[in-house]
């Protein structure tokens, strides 16, 4: 029992609190009118998430950001060729192992933006160049509404059913970009208020998953999907996930480090280019998979979400323990070698 309560002390919270909705969505699934409402509930709170991130970002840290080219040419470069590459090799691979939709999953979760919220706080705790994060993350999720659709209708096979429509597009612009567009116009009123109450966006971005993730689970559990995944199922999953996280953290890190950027912009390269936005992808593949099993589609992102928390949070202690007082590339050798 001392064992057990040792491990969960060491579980992080939020993480339970995503167990305890896949548990709630298998035990006691939503059905009918209680479906309807969850659907609504999880388009408001996406809404409200994006609304929140456009009311915080200031027009004058996207452009400084912008300016930056070469460190957000990189990310994107990460985000949406190299992420897109690896993930049709571990697709191919997975395919005669996992059942389909567990595969499409995989390359699903590799089309994706990255996050916002945890790749800036990540950035932060290792003391990495925080506005840079701020504007390549938004970025990659405005440039997500697009790119992501245009990526699975290239990139997916014909047969699974997924692709894009000018209705797509709009739904997706409608849950995603309407809201952070209002936030900026609503900036100037309420900007400065939610800065000195940074725990509401953390709260409604962590609120919002957990609703997505309930609803993407009970919806499986209605459908009867869940009958197809054994344990060896999800143990492909997480051991193809940490692939694709270490193959990617692995190369931009040491493309940052060939094109001298210094320590704080490899940082906050190295958290927005590994990172994928289960708050963006979940509603993005309700839209673009209709008729699907859009829990086990999603199902790779959870744990691709999950390993990718954890190795960051391991990660950014390792940078934020590096010698203030050093300068250069020594500072970034240390923190993987060491």
């Amino acid at each position: 029992m001392s064992a057990l309560r040792t491990l969960l002390a060491r579980l992080d919270p939020y993480m339970l609190l995503l167990l305890s909705m896949v548990g709630l969505g298998i035990v006691l699934p939503a059905r009918g009118e209680a479906a309807e409402w969850a659907e609504t509930a999880v388009h408001g709170a996406v809404a409200l998430l994006f609304f929140l991130y456009g009311a915080r970002l200031a027009p004058a840290a996207i452009w400084a950001g912008i300016a930056h080219w070469r460190l957000q040419s990189l990310v994107f470069a990460s985000t949406f060729i190299l992420f897109p590459i690896i993930g049709l090799g571990a697709y191919w691979l997975a395919r005669p192992w996992l059942p389909p939709d567990i595969a499409l999953g995989l390359l699903f979760l590799t089309l994706l933006p990255s996050t916002v919220q945890s790749s800036i706080a990540f950035t932060g705790i290792a003391r990495g160049n925080v506005p840079a994060a701020l504007c390549s993350a938004s970025l990659s999720n405005l440039l997500g509404v697009a790119i992501t659709p245009l990526l699975v209708a290239v990139l997916f096979p014909k047969a699974s059913g997924g692709g894009i429509s000018a209705h797509a597009f709009i739904d997706i612009a409608a849950q995603l970009l309407l809201p952070f567009f209002a936030g900026q116009i609503a900036r100037p009123f309420i900007g400065g208020w939610l800065l000195r109450h940074k725990q509401l966006t953390s709260m409604v971005d962590r609120g919002s998953i957990l609703l997505v993730v309930y609803a993407a689970f009970s919806a499986g559990m209605v459908a009867g999907i869940w009958s197809q995944l054994d344990v060896a199922d999800l143990a492909g999953v997480l051991v193809a996930a940490s692939i694709i996280l270490a193959i990617v953290i692995v190369a931009t890190t040491f493309a940052s480090r060939a094109l001298g950027f210094p320590i704080e912009d490899e940082i906050a390269i190295v958290f927005c280019g590994s990172k994928k936005s289960m708050a963006s992808g979940i509603p993005m593949a309700t839209i673009l998979f209709p008729g699907h099993g859009v829990g086990m589609i999603v199902l790779p992102l959870m744990i691709f979400h999950q390993v990718q928390l954890f190795v960051c949070a391991v990660l950014a202690r390792r940078y934020a323990a590096r010698d203030v007082d050093v300068r250069g590339r020594q500072d970034s050798a240390a923190v993987v070698s060491g």
